[in-house]
Order: C-alpha cells, then structure tokens, then sequence
C-alpha cells in the first residue's frame, strides 16, 4: 500500500470523491502544512493555523498509480484559484499536493505540467513534503455518506463527485 496526501478545497469533496475510486483502501479526512501542533477544525478554519484541509489516501498501486490519483485530483477541484474553491475561502481551502517520497514530488510535478494544459489560468497548487498529518474530528470522516441530504453535501460535494463518475476511471463494485 502507498499513501497520497492532497488538499483540494474543503476535505469532505476530495474524501466523497476518492471513496468511490477502485484502489482506494482508506481515506482520513484531517489537516497538514500548518505551523502548530494538534491543530482542530475551530482554529484551522479560523486561517491562524496555517494548515491546509487535507484528506490522507491509502491505495493499493498495483489497481491504481500515484499519478492516477493525481489525475483524479486535477478533476475534482479547481487548481488554479489561489486558497479558495469556490464559496470556501482561505488558505485551508488552498490546493496542496504533500508528497511522501521524492519520487511522488517528481510524479506531482509532471502532473502539474501535463494538467496545465486543461486549464485556462495558471496552476496555483503547493508541492511540499508531509511533515504531520493530523486527523480531523470524528464527525468530519466519512462525512459524504454519512449526511449526503446535508446541503453543503448535495449542492458542492455530490457535483464533484457526479463529475467524476463520468470520467470513465474505475468505481469500486462495494462501496464501504
């Protein structure tokens, strides 16, 4: 198993998404890239934390490649806008790819270049190396499923991830 660790935006859109992707073993919605310790979800959406909403993925790679994940990635939030998606603005929603080993920094990079030409403004997604990773509450995992007739779900998590099951890539037969 190999481990991806993405900030998209709001955690609860990148976990509905990569839930539903073949290979995906787990997926812990929880925060990174901050400059304090044992951060929560009350301080890092304050913006004083400095951390990043993240969702940590565990994923078999002989069913699906980092850059794969990554593909997935570039679907499933908006790149190119600098600490917001959306209505969710601050530098907790900013896209962040934290990579694990050099060759994952190598494969981001790459993938940054090939994404560019999908989109008409400049990729503005961070590529640093995970330092901490930091779980978030209970009540933020599994938070699609869990309340998918909540608003934010229906109206911001559920088009991204209709978006991706049109892209052809593989869905796991069994969600669990």
């Amino acid at each position: 198993m190999e481990q991806a660790t993405l900030g998209g935006g709001c955690f609860w859109c990148l976990e509905g998404v990569y839930q539903m992707v073949d290979g995906v073993e787990t997926i812990v919605s929880g925060y990174s890239a901050g400059h304090t310790n044992n951060p929560d979800y009350r301080s890092v959406c304050s913006g004083t934390t400095g951390h990043a909403e993240v969702v940590q993925i565990t994923f078999d790679p002989k069913v699906i490649s980092y850059p794969e994940i990554l593909e997935i990635f570039w679907i499933c939030h908006d790149p190119t806008t600098l600490n917001r998606q959306g209505n969710d603005v601050g530098t907790q929603y900013r896209s962040i790819i934290l990579y694990h080993s050099p060759e994952q920094k190598r494969q981001a990079e790459e993938s940054i270049q090939k994404a560019g030409a999908h989109f008409s403004d400049p990729i503005v997604t961070q590529v640093e190396p995970l330092k901490e990773f930091f779980p978030a509450e209970n009540y933020h995992q599994n938070y699609f499923r869990s309340n998918p007739g909540q608003p934010y779900c229906h109206y911001v998590v559920k088009p991204k991830i209709d978006k991706y099951l049109k892209t052809g890539f593989k869905v796991k037969k069994v969600n669990s």
